[in-house]
């Protein structure tokens, strides 16, 4: 493909070019330039104020620019005359180091100087609502076990096969889509690929299944809890490690092991093993996150969420599972996750355990959730979005694999975020002490 996106919107039809970045909390922001105008801003960039995003910028400084990446740019399937391109941002003709692509760009050049190229796919699950959110779309969809429901999925059909369809035109290639655990919610799939295009690809799925939702009436969610007695919506990783050169050796890989993991996969296992409790501010990064994995028994009987830090086979009560030879599942994760920033944490702690040797510690393949009780040496994961910031904060070699710009920035508006939320006064305060 050309990367001229002059010449693109040419040969393509293209009016419009969406000139997108995604900031810190997972918003994707974007300038909607004319074709006319297109190769300027190619070379020039978009101008943004950071300052009016979620971005550790005041109203004072200079512009930033979105350097468009024509290499992960995408046409709207829906309306072929406009173009997504993500971009990297940029001010004073550097790089903006908090800049979730421009962190996960800097950990995969990382990975290619030790020989290593990263490949991940990811399970995006979501919830079809009403307008305002606060019920499910399908008023039919009541079932206690709804996962798979054959009925349920049916009756969604025009919103799943248009998304998929679509996924199969950009040659995603997509391989399987459900109904899955709670009522109203469902999961699509498309094959694994190196990190930076799964996160754009990640990120401009979000955007789609919305765009598809809101035309259908709906809206599509991605809120990690949006319903107390249902499962949330997580977004586990796959994740394996190939070989920089050619992409088609999987150094994960070693037949002669139990779980036919090498020692490197192990070591990668083992970074994020180390990192769980710090890593959860970014895997987990709202406040809604820890109605997830602390949440009590769903309607279904299971949460499918972890809240220890524990791996095993092919077990899906835990934190990690090794579903088969050369990769493993990260099941902690959820739909609020940005999804450059899922990306590069992965790396950054994969890559930390590789580089200091670490292992994953003892294996466990009890069912976690009926006698998870019985392991008392796992760590805890975080009860909330402070105990995670507080556990991000005190890990200084993770911060600093990310970058420490990134690192204080995203610390100084998460605590921000949480201070706004602990002033906010709930019902339930209410209801339980008005007459204490």
């Amino acid at each position: 493909m050309s990367h001229d996106l002059a010449k693109l919107a040419k040969e393509r039809g293209i009016r419009y070019f969406m000139i997108s970045f995604t900031d810190l909390f997972g918003y994707q922001r974007a300038k909607l330039v004319p074709a006319a105008a297109i190769a300027d801003i190619q070379k020039d960039g978009a101008g943004f104020a950071g300052f009016a995003t979620w971005l550790d910028m005041t109203p004072a400084h200079p512009d930033m620019l979105g350097m468009a990446d024509p290499a992960g740019m995408i046409q709207l399937p829906w309306k072929p005359e406009v173009a997504w391109v993500p971009a990297d941002c940029a001010m004073e003709n550097k790089p903006v180091s908090q800049s979730p692509r421009v962190v996960l760009k800097n950990l995969v050049s990382k990975a290619a100087s030790m020989g290593l190229r990263v490949k991940t796919g990811v399970e995006c699950e979501f919830f079809l609502v009403n307008p305002d959110g606060t019920a499910i779309s399908d008023a039919a969809d009541y079932a206690s076990k709804p996962c798979y429901d054959q009925q349920a999925l049916m009756r969604r059909y025009d919103v799943i096969a248009e998304i998929c369809d679509y996924m199969l035109e950009l040659g995603w290639e997509p391989y399987q889509n459900d109904h899955e655990d709670a009522n109203g919610q469902f999961e699509m799939n498309w094959i694994f690929d190196d990190v930076l295009l799964t996160a754009d690809r990640h990120s401009f799925f979000k955007f789609m299944a919305k765009s598809v939702a809101e035309k259908h009436g709906m809206r599509a969610t991605f809120m990690p809890k949006p319903f107390m007695a249902l499962t949330g919506n997580g977004c586990h990783a796959h994740i394996s490690v190939w070989d920089a050169a050619t992409g088609k050796t999987n150094m994960f890989a070693d037949k002669t092991d139990e779980m036919g993991l090498s020692k490197q996969g192990y070591n990668f296992l083992g970074g994020i093993m180390k990192h769980a409790e710090s890593l959860a501010a970014i895997t987990n990064p709202t406040v809604n996150s820890y109605k997830r994995i602390n949440a009590p028994r769903t309607i279904s009987g299971a949460t499918w969420s972890p809240n220890s830090v524990t791996w095993t086979g092919n077990n899906r009560t835990h934190m990690v599972r090794v579903p088969g030879p050369g990769r493993f599942e990260l099941r902690l994760p959820d739909g609020a996750a940005n999804p450059y920033l899922l990306q590069a944490v992965i790396l950054a702690a994969g890559l930390d355990g590789i580089e200091n040797n670490c292992h994953p510690g003892k294996r466990y393949d009890i069912d976690m959730y009926q006698d998870g009780h019985t392991i008392t040496d796992a760590p805890k994961l975080p009860l909330n979005l402070l105990d995670a910031i507080r556990n991000f904060d005190k890990d200084e070699s993770l911060k600093q694999a990310l970058g420490t710009e990134f690192s204080s920035a995203y610390i100084k508006l998460k605590n921000k975020e949480w201070n706004q939320f602990a002033t906010h006064f709930t019902q339930w305060e209410r209801d339980n002490t008005l007459d204490i």
